[in-house]
């Protein structure tokens, strides 16, 4: 009958917007395939391969993941490229997992698509041997400007995070510049941009009200896929943890494909978030048990720390912003972070560039690079385990250097200058400082699977530890220029006296454990 008919055409064109919109399926003819070293074959959306294929993304070709950890550990050559391809590979897994799972959700595939760009370009703003730039340059040359009274305009606290979002805006305005409807295309909006921006800095508190534009509150649950900041579980360390570890030659014991398949949103306290079934307890604290491993075997490294230590010393020497009048032969470093432009230019070539340079103003960071790679790394003296007692850098500092002036040298011919022993304190945790990051963590049962708590200690195995951080209190002895053999034996006297003198002040002053 022609009524019916005609119903049954209204219905079945509803029925195809609805499969439209909620369905993750896309046509192979649109994907292309990556090959993976850690994920294998992965398939990535035209829309984020046009995103790959821009010179903001590709400069993650030129930046090392684990920065001067390479230099220690000679399988450590990835980059930052892979990692985000790995990235929003996986953020497109637990999302899918989520959909599948639970169609209540109502996970679109706009949502898809935003998570999966979110975690392709999480990483655009990582600047010259990744967190060397943000982690120990820029907040030297704030304090440098401060010092000297020069103009300071870098913002407190900045982090890569805020570059990557000013990266991404620079994406899509270029894109946009080629095609205008590039997004529209592909059913996305200017609040999609929005939301993949909140994504990519993450949603900070969970119990205050919400505020993010990009999507409602019942999709809370995606703000915690790719930087996760409600217990940091997400899939930025996924990768990481599998990739670093494939690279160091380090045994990684967590298994990430295993968590996805238990990952579920429950409603807590009025708020969707993704909980993980209740027996996958161990297996999220080996999660944060990687983490430590990595950063203490690899990334905390004792040669690895010193070398990116002279790494952001060379980069300071060589920032023109840093001095009166910014001399035309040093380089634009500091100030690059206003402009995703000046950004661009900033990779770890800037170690050749400043190598092979002949400017003058640089001769002091050509100096230091070369002692990096002639391997005239200052001396390791000792590590000290901290205990419970808290005390800060200038605190070990100031009683450091009284104790090297107190020290009474077994050998009269040496002398030993608190000035050529450096302190430096390192931060070792489980990714919440000293809170037990699984207490943070909700937990479903198979009886309950809507219902999540956090986990009853009687749930955990009695060997977890006690405390969930440290602090290594670490010595170093700088080396002078030019050095004769006659140098050389002096300096290895007076390493073991250093030494001596770094026994008895972590013992008698302090009741430190050392190393």
């Amino acid at each position: 009958e022609p009524e019916k008919q005609q119903l049954w055409e209204i219905i079945n064109d509803e029925l195809q917007d609805i499969l439209k919109k909620y369905s993750l399926f896309f046509s192979k003819k649109q994907m292309k395939i990556f090959n993976d070293p850690i994920h294998g074959h992965i398939a990535m959306h035209p829309l984020l391969v046009k995103i790959t294929d821009t010179p903001q993304f590709q400069r993650l070709r030129h930046i090392k993941q684990l920065g001067g950890t390479y230099l220690v550990y000679p399988g450590a050559s990835h980059n930052r490229f892979e990692h985000s391809l790995g990235v929003a590979y996986l953020a497109g897994c637990l999302v899918k997992i989520l959909h599948d799972n639970q169609p209540e959700l109502k996970i679109t595939k706009q949502d898809f698509l935003c998570v999966q760009i979110a975690g392709l370009c999480h990483d655009l703003g990582h600047g010259p041997f990744s967190h060397v730039f943000d982690g120990l340059v820029i907040p030297k040359a704030k304090k440098i400007k401060q010092i000297k009274g020069l103009p300071d305009n870098i913002p407190e606290k900045w982090k890569h995070e805020q570059m990557s979002v000013l990266m991404f805006d620079d994406i899509v305005k270029s894109l946009k510049a080629e095609n205008e409807d590039v997004l529209k295309e592909h059913e996305l909006d200017d609040r999609d941009v929005s939301f993949i921006k909140e994504l990519i800095e993450g949603a900070k508190d969970s119990d205050a009200e919400w505020t993010y534009k990009g999507k409602n509150e019942d999709k809370s649950f995606l703000y915690e896929i790719v930087a996760n900041k409600q217990n940091g579980i997400d899939v930025d360390k996924w990768d990481y943890f599998a990739r670093d570890c494939h690279h160091l030659g380090i045994r990684n014991s967590f298994d990430h494909q295993r968590l996805l398949k238990f990952a579920r949103v429950c409603k807590i306290n009025g708020r969707n978030h993704i909980c993980f079934r209740d027996k996958e307890a161990d297996n999220v604290y080996d999660m944060f048990r990687t983490r430590y491993t990595l950063h203490r075997q690899a990334y905390q490294h004792k040669i690895c720390n010193i070398i990116e230590v002279m790494f952001a010393e060379a980069l300071l020497l060589a920032d023109r912003d840093l001095y009166e009048g910014k001399p035309e032969d040093m380089l634009k470093i500091s100030e690059a972070i206003k402009t995703a432009e000046e950004y661009s230019k900033l990779t770890d070539e800037i170690f050749e560039q400043i190598s092979s340079s002949t400017a003058g103003n640089l001769q002091k960071s050509r100096d230091i690079l070369d002692k990096i790679v002639r391997r005239k790394l200052p001396k390791f003296v000792g590590e000290a385990r901290l205990t419970e007692k808290n005390m800060s850098k200038e605190e070990l500092t100031t009683t450091w250097k009284a104790a090297v002036q107190k020290y009474k040298l077994d050998n009269p011919t040496v002398s030993l200058n608190d000035e050529d022993l450096p302190v430096y304190v390192v931060d070792l945790d489980h990714g919440m400082k000293d809170k037990n990051p699984i207490e943070s963590v909700y937990f479903y049962s198979k009886r309950n699977p809507n219902e999540a708590s956090t986990i009853k200690d009687y749930q955990l195995s009695s060997f977890l530890p006690k405390r969930f951080n440290e602090e290594l209190v670490r010595v170093y002895y700088r080396r002078t220029d030019g050095q004769t053999a006659e140098d050389k034996k002096e300096e290895k006297k007076k390493v073991e006296e250093a030494e001596k003198c770094f026994q008895i002040w972590c013992s008698n002053n302090f009741g430190l454990q050392t190393k």
